[in-house]
């Protein structure tokens, strides 16, 4: 079952990363995600997180994260972890 667990706030093109605010339950390398928007839905494994370009493990409520993503995303694009 998927959980929601943030929403994309900006998106880096040139590096693919994008910026999920975290806004309930907590994301760990490892864990799969989906994205879903208008026109976005994909699933992926977080390999990388990154707040203010320093490596983390886990990130919980509140907190802002770069994540390298697969594909592109869009502001308010939905994050599940599932």
């Amino acid at each position: 079952m998927a959980e929601e667990i943030g929403k994309v706030f900006t998106y880096f093109s040139k590096i693919g990363v994008a910026g999920i605010k975290i806004t309930g339950g907590s994301l760990k390398l490892g864990d799969t995600i989906r994205i879903k928007g208008a026109t976005t839905d994909f699933e992926m494994t977080v390999e990388s997180m990154q707040i203010d370009r320093d490596s983390v493990e886990e990130v919980g409520p509140g907190q802002e994260v770069g994540i390298k993503v697969k594909d592109r995303v869009r502001p308010n694009d939905v994050v599940y972890k599932l």
